[in-house]
């Protein structure tokens, strides 16, 4: 066979099966060489459709997020998470996406940008080794890195940013479980920057499942004040409130990894219960609700009170510090304020107490502290303040 023979055999069979092939295959984005380079950048055609923009979680399948460390603990730093985990530990990309940064810095070592198709973009910075480059498509839960060390500590610097902009990540996530919150979330443009809130429907929607679930017997899978459905109090005077009907992204215990240094009652008729863990250890908040008290008080020095529905509240205290304010509505799991010796205390710890109608009750009713789950059991709630199981 002659060279001229080889060379056209070539041009017409595998040329054209190269061709089909690469039909078949996802276009490779390109970004620009600022794209590559900085970490905070403006995301082209972001807004071309209007000012804002929604983004909805509520439809991801069970495949389509991964917390960064799955095995981490998270720290909420303002608005990043420092996610603590061991040494050699791969890290995972939260969505599918495409990676838009790949590159080492002075700042933070070796970091990954991913834009997601939703218009978020995720950080994942202080890795050891990069294993993905620009360009590359990735999977929720793919390995995009292996986790770095920086002095004797292990941890991914984490956050989340739309057009540019670091978010809170608590908008999207409960840090204590690495639980994705299933909302709507509705980006607006406002000068120069973006203001991100939870869609209104949201809420309704939740309302309306919530109002579908009541019955004689009341049942409801969440505490939220503003999604809880009507007083049941205005027609009866007892109702039921199973506690494993309350979803998981409902609930979430207040110190996760903690031990129980005081128990609720005793001889000094103790007004809650005392756990421990670490100093400046993030707290979360027990169940949705509002914020009603968020600063000093008396013995209990920093002290944050939230309420919730059918006259539920909890009360954290002696915070190193609250990073919560008075009217803020929070999420089960949100990281509310750090663990502290604030006030009458002899330690770091957090005191937490759970008050119905009023009436301080035992937070053990609710709570099974050595396993840090919910009981799995029915209260039976009566409008005077009597709290029993059945």
């Amino acid at each position: 066979m002659t060279y001229t023979t080889r060379k056209l055999i070539y041009i017409f069979i595998f040329i054209p099966y190269l061709l089909l092939a690469s039909a078949f295959m996802p276009a490779r984005k390109t970004f620009t060489t600022a794209e590559q380079q900085q970490i905070n950048i403006s995301t082209p055609g972001l807004f071309r459709h209007g000012s804002s923009f929604t983004i909805d979680l509520t439809q991801l399948s069970r495949n389509g997020y991964s917390f960064p460390l799955p095995v981490g603990k998270a720290l909420q730093r303002q608005d990043f998470l420092e996610i603590t985990t061991s040494k050699g530990d791969a890290v995972k990309a939260m969505f599918d996406g495409t990676v838009r940064l790949s590159r080492k810095t002075t700042q933070y070592g070796n970091v990954i940008v991913i834009r997601h198709d939703n218009g978020l973009e995720t950080v994942y910075a202080n890795n050891a080794h990069n294993l993905v480059s620009v360009g590359d498509h990735v999977r929720a839960g793919q390995t995009i890195a292996i986790v770095g060390e920086r002095n004797d500590r292990v941890y991914c610097l984490f956050s989340i940013m739309v057009n540019g902009a670091r978010i809170n990540p608590s908008t999207l996530l409960e840090t204590g479980s690495h639980q994705l919150r299933h909302q709507a979330l509705v980006c607006k443009r406002e000068g120069r920057g973006v203001r991100v809130s939870v869609a209104d429907n949201t809420s309704e929607a939740v309302a309306r499942q919530t109002a579908e679930n009541h019955s004689k017997g009341l049942i409801t899978n969440t505490l939220d004040p503003d999604a809880a459905g009507d007083d049941p109090f205005l027609t009866n005077s007892t109702f039921r409130l199973d506690l494993q009907k309350l979803e998981k992204n409902h609930w979430a215990y207040p110190l996760p990894g903690s031990h129980v240094i005081s128990p609720y009652g005793g001889r000094r008729n103790h007004a809650g219960v005392d756990i421990k863990t670490c100093p400046n250890d993030p707290i979360l908040a027990a169940f949705d609700g509002v914020v009603m008290r968020s600063g000093p008080y008396f013995g209990y020095g920093n002290c944050i009170v939230i309420r919730h529905a059918y006259g539920f509240e909890t009360l954290y205290s002696h915070q190193s510090r609250n990073i919560v304010r008075v009217g803020q509505h929070v999420k089960a799991g949100e990281v509310i304020g750090y663990t502290g010796r604030t006030g009458r205390a002899t330690t770091e710890h957090l005191h937490f107490e759970i008050h119905f109608q009023g009436r301080r009750i035992n937070p053990a009713m609710l709570f099974n502290h050595s396993e840090k789950r919910l009981q799995a059991t029915t209260l039976i709630l009566q409008k005077n303040g009597s709290v029993k199981k059945m």
